[in-house]
C-alpha cells in the first residue's frame, strides 16, 4: 500500500526461510543484539575511587550511583518528608492526577510512594542511571532519560515534580520552560531544591572549620565546572519567567544535627545529619579530584575531620530547603 513515506529498505536476510526452523529464536537473537548494546550503554558504568557512576551522558552528574548512595539518597527523601511535614509535595492537586513526572527520580522512592498516594494516577519517573527497583506500584513506570535533551512525550503532564537536581543542571531556565511546555492548561509544577550555603546562626562554627572549607570550595568548584549547586533560592524567578502564575514559594530550615530547641526542626536535622555524614565522600571525590586537584587520600582525610566537627554538638549549622509551586495558565 503506497503511504507517501518515505521507504524503507527491507533485510531480506531476516527470512524464516534463512533461519531454518528456528525463525523466532534467531529473530529475536537479531533483536537482542542491539538492546544488549544499549543497555550496556546505559550501564557500563564508571568505576572512580571506589564508587560507581553513571554511564548514560557520562560526567554530566558528579554524585555516585551505587548501593550506598542510594541509601543516602532515601535518608535524604525522608529528610525532606519530615521537613514538609509529612507531604510527598505542596501544590494544591486535586484528587489524583492524571499523568505525573518525577523528574531524576534516583532511587524512585519519591514516584512510587506518589503511585501509593494517588491509585489512578500514571507516574513517570526518569534519570541517567537505571537503579530504580523492578518492583513496583502497577501506575509507576521508570525510564533512562536525559531531561536536558529536547522533551519528546506524546502527551502533556497534570503535574511535574522535580526535586534536588542542584549540580545536575547545565541550564536551569531552559528546563523550566520546558517543564512548562510540557504541563497541560491548569496543571501544576513544584520544585524542591536546596541553598547549599552553610550558615551557623551563633557563629559556632566558623570559616576556618573543615566544614565551611568544604562547603566553600564544593560551591566554587561546581559552578566553575558550570553547574549550580544552589538552585533552590532561584527557583521562583525561574518560575515568573517562564510564565507560570500563582506561585508559592517557601523556605524551610534544613539544621546539620539535633541541636535546634524545637521537636520538629530536631528531627529533620537527626535526618540530615545522616544524609551529610554518610554522604561526604559521596559529595566531594569526583569533583574536589576532577576539578580541584585533591587525591583520594586528600578527599578522605578532609571528610575525616569535617565528620569529626559534625559529630561536635557544640557546633551548629544548617542550609535551607526550597519549595516553590506555580500553575500553568488555565
Amino acid at each position: 500500500m503506497a503511504t507517501g513515506e518515505p521507504s524503507v529498505a527491507v533485510d531480506e536476510g531476516l527470512t524464516a526461510d534463512n533461519y531454518g526452523s528456528s525463525a523466532d529464536s534467531a529473530y529475536d537473537s537479531e533483536v537482542a543484539s542491539y538492546t544488549t548494546s544499549l543497555a550496556s550503554g546505559v550501564t557500563d558504568y564508571r568505576f572512580e575511587h571506589g564508587r560507581r557512576y553513571h554511564a548514560y551522558k557520562e560526567g554530566s552528574y558528579i554524585y555516585p550511583n551505587d548501593e550506598k548512595e542510594s541509601d543516602r539518597l532515601d535518608i535524604a527523601h525522608k529528610m525532606m518528608e519530615v521537613s514538609m511535614n509529612g507531604k510527598l509535595y505542596l501544590a494544591p492537586l486535586k484528587g489524583d492526577p492524571g499523568r505525573v513526572l518525577d523528574i531524576g527520580t534516583g532511587t524512585g522512592i519519591w514516584a512510587m510512594e506518589m503511585g501509593d498516594m494517588h491509585p489512578k494516577s500514571d507516574i513517570l519517573g526518569n534519570d541517567l542511571s537505571p537503579i530504580q527497583p523492578r518492583w513496583v506500584p502497577p501506575n509507576v513506570h521508570f525510564e533512562v532519560d536525559d531531561v536536558e535533551a529536547d522533551w519528546t512525550y506524546s502527551e502533556k503532564f497534570d503535574f511535574i515534580h522535580c526535586r534536588t537536581m542542584g549540580n545536575a543542571i547545565q541550564n536551569w531556565p531552559r528546563l523550566v520552560k520546558q517543564c512548562y511546555e510540557f504541563t497541560k492548561p491548569g496543571g501544576w509544577v513544584e520544585f524542591v531544591d536546596i541553598d547549599l550555603t552553610w550558615v551557623s546562626p551563633d557563629n559556632t562554627m566558623g570559616p576556618d572549620s573543615y566544614c565551611f572549607r568544604m562547603n566553600t570550595e564544593f560551591i566554587k568548584a561546581t559552578r566553575d565546572a558550570g553547574m549550580e549547586p544552589s538552585p533552590g533560592p532561584l527557583l521562583e524567578g525561574l518560575m515568573k519567567d517562564a510564565e507560570f502564575v500563582n506561585i508559592h514559594h517557601q523556605r524551610n530550615p534544613l539544621p546539620v544535627g539535633t541541636w535546634p530547641a524545637d521537636k520538629h526542626l530536631k528531627e529533620v536535622g537527626a535526618w540530615n545529619y545522616l544524609q551529610c555524614t554518610e554522604g561526604l565522600e559521596a559529595f566531594c571525590y569526583a569533583i574536589f579530584t576532577r576539578t580541584l586537584g585533591y587525591t583520594k587520600e586528600e578527599v578522605e582525610v578532609f571528610c575525616a575531620n569535617a565528620r569529626k566537627e559534625l559529630k561536635d554538638s557544640k557546633q551548629h549549622a544548617l542550609f535551607y530547603l526550597h519549595i516553590c509551586y506555580g500553575q500553568k495558565k488555565p
